[in-house]
């Protein structure tokens, strides 16, 4: 719902009166139980205290003014408490990563602070979500927000539609946005800073924009990535995050790490409540929660945010909704093990440098193939070797818990479009993460993660120019010979000689031979696949395990016979009484895709480069 600005400006002008200060040292607030102040007590000009962390890891009291209740700004009967900041607060503003900062009047508990007034404003004006809206954070609500904070909630322009991969698409959509600089002059949430450890600037000048877009701020920082390296609860977690002081919820630990820092903002001893808005509004989730440490508090009227490493893990994150977010002390959340090996390669093509990377990876469906495209990506920024005229070679295999794995490749060469070849490959690997997640039967159990990218020093495309076939005129079971020519991207050209064998079985007349590239293979198979709205997981992993390499060129034995494909399997040469029967059976939900032609794949062809386009070469059987 959009807070509108109109009320604000008479609830401002009270803000007039001095902010007090914070005469007499106070005590820190613990975990435990606490005194409620109900919403209906709390009058203009109340003097409350708020507790965060500027620097360190020790909460400090900052006093507030109490302007008054903003009416119905979360929504009907839900009430935001509107506060002037003093103290340490008058420099820093509301900064970011405040958000959960716990409010107390007379040592009884008011709120968090959730909301600031949009930028360049010179007061600390702040929001203050009730508590009582907090309180109603239910860890057993299954349900989920609609308005959930998700890639796939960027609309993809239509000049990107070009671009290879919806996740791809998303980012170039984000950066190509200006509406995040669009500020409007109301009361907004505190953007939630997300802290970026073992990401190069580059990487995070990529994809900022997708986060802003998302209200997330992407902050960049070190040394967060050596603390975690483990989900497992720290020894000493019975004792932590107390009110006041900063927790993190945690998309990325290990070698790199990406963590969404806020404030403490209730602790009974095992339930701990935070932000007072939501991080990403997912509802029900499973993400590991971690203390944190703040570097330092950076001073602003455009965009104040505390500049924070998380520390060690303490718990799990259970909830991510509208008023805040819950979690529970000592839980464990499951994570994807990820290992990365980077291998810079001589033209020889023996191993010059060999970098191994290791990070864990929250398990969510619309955020786990955004992270594992970002990831591999900054990795791959990691080469020294980088250069234009490269080629990226790519063998991944993914795990699961009760199922198939999946075992991958792929080649990715420098060309004409403006996306790097490392942020191409990236998005091919985070596709297919975005299959395996979005399978509207079954959510994908994946037990761990292994890829090897192999970096050549050339830019290595070859393109299907030309075909020969010995004689057009065929009988069954002859060997006929072939040949094809491929122009690389550079020198001569690329002949190579086989045979292939007409099999006993076909019909006389005219056919053809088909040499082709992996997407033309592909192309049919995967329209059927995405035909079936409700295709069972096994079957999605069947489909990308018979996906075709790039690296391989394809031939194949096209004749005049329909073939259907359904789900992940290929029917050739159907009986048409046979093809209407299936087609007047379909479910609704479970097209069948038809060609007229029959193409059964005869044999492929390795090449060290990525093979592009095709060719097509007319045979007659006698």
């Amino acid at each position: 719902m959009k807070l509108r600005f109109a009320p604000i400006g008479a609830i401002i002008a009270a803000a007039a009166i001095p902010v007090f200060a914070v005469d007499t040292p106070l005590s820190r607030p613990t975990a435990g139980k606490v005194e409620i102040m109900p919403l209906r007590e709390i009058k203009p000009g109340m003097k409350a205290i708020a507790w965060t962390v500027f620097q360190g890891t020790q909460p400090e009291p900052v006093p507030v003014e109490i302007i008054g209740r903003w009416k119905n700004q979360w929504g009907p009967n839900q009430d935001v408490i509107i506060g002037k900041m003093g103290g340490k607060a008058i420099r820093t503003n509301v900064a970011g990563g405040m958000s959960g900062s716990p409010v107390y009047i007379d040592g009884k508990l008011i709120g968090a602070i959730a909301l600031r007034l949009s930028v360049f404003s010179p007061d600390s004006i702040c929001g203050i979500t009730p508590i009582e809206s907090m309180l109603e954070i239910n860890d057993l609500d299954r349900t989920r927000p609609l308005d959930a904070k998700t890639p796939d909630k960027l609309k993809a322009k239509s000049e990107a539609d070009a671009a290879p991969g919806s996740l791809l698409a998303q980012l170039v959509d984000a950066g190509g946005s200006n509406n995040f600089l669009q500020q409007n002059q109301a009361m907004v949430p505190i953007e939630t800073p997300l802290t970026f450890s073992g990401f190069s600037q580059a990487m995070l000048a990529e994809f900022s924009p997708l986060f802003q877009n998302l209200g997330i701020t992407a902050v960049q920082s070190g040394g967060a990535g050596s603390a975690l390296k483990t989900n497992k609860p720290a020894p000493g977690w019975e004792h932590s995050l107390n009110p006041g002081e900063s927790v993190a919820g945690v998309l990325v630990d290990g070698d790199m790490s990406v963590t969404g820092l806020g404030t403490v903002t209730y602790n009974d001893g095992k339930r701990v409540l935070a932000f007072g808005h939501p991080f990403f509004n997912l509802g029900p989730v499973d993400m590991p929660m971690s203390k944190g440490e703040v570097l330092m508090t950076l001073a602003s009227q455009y965009q104040p945010n505390k500049m924070a490493n998380a520390t060690e893990i303490v718990g799990a994150l259970h909830q991510d909704r509208h008023s805040g977010i819950m979690g529970m002390l000592g839980s464990e959340s499951k994570m994807i093990p990820v290992s990365v090996r980077l291998r810079a390669l001589r033209e020889d093509e023996s191993v010059s440098r060999d970098k191994e990377f290791h990070f864990n990876v929250f398990v969510q469906q619309k955020w786990t193939p955004s992270l594992m495209m970002m990831t591999l990506a900054n990795t791959l920024s990691d080469l020294n070797e980088f250069r234009d005229e490269a080629t990226y070679r790519l063998s991944g295999r993914i795990e699961m818990n009760g199922g198939s794995n999946l075992s991958l490749s792929t080649m990715q060469a420098s060309g004409e479009l403006p996306v790097p070849a490392p942020m191409m490959l990236a998005t091919w690997w985070g596709d297919k993460f975005n299959r395996l997640y979005l399978n509207n039967v079954k959510t994908p159990d994946v037990k761990r993660v292994s890829v090897t990218v192999d970096l050549l020093p050339d830019r290595r495309i070859a393109t299907i120019e030309n075909a020969w076939v010995g004689s057009p005129d065929v009988r069954p079971g002859d060997e006929v010979p072939v040949k094809v020519f491929l122009r690389p991207y550079r020198g001569g050209v690329i002949q190579r000689e086989f045979k292939m064998r007409i099999p006993e079985g076909i019909s006389r007349g005219d056919h053809r031979i088909v040499l082709s590239d992996a997407d033309t293979v592909n192309r049919m198979q995967n329209i059927a696949g995405a035909a079936n709205r409700f295709l069972d997981l096994p079957e999605t992993v069947s489909l990308l395990n018979q996906e075709r390499s790039n690296n391989n060129l394809y031939v194949s034995l096209v004749q005049s016979s329909p073939t259907a494909y359904l789900d992940d399997k290929t029917l050739p040469s159907l009986p048409s009484s046979v093809l209407n029967v299936m087609q007047a059976g379909r479910a609704a939900n479970r097209s069948v895709v038809t060609s007229a032609e029959t193409a059964t794949e005869q044999m492929s062809l390795p090449f060290d480069s990525v093979v592009t386009g095709s060719y097509s070469l007319r045979i007659h059987v006698d």
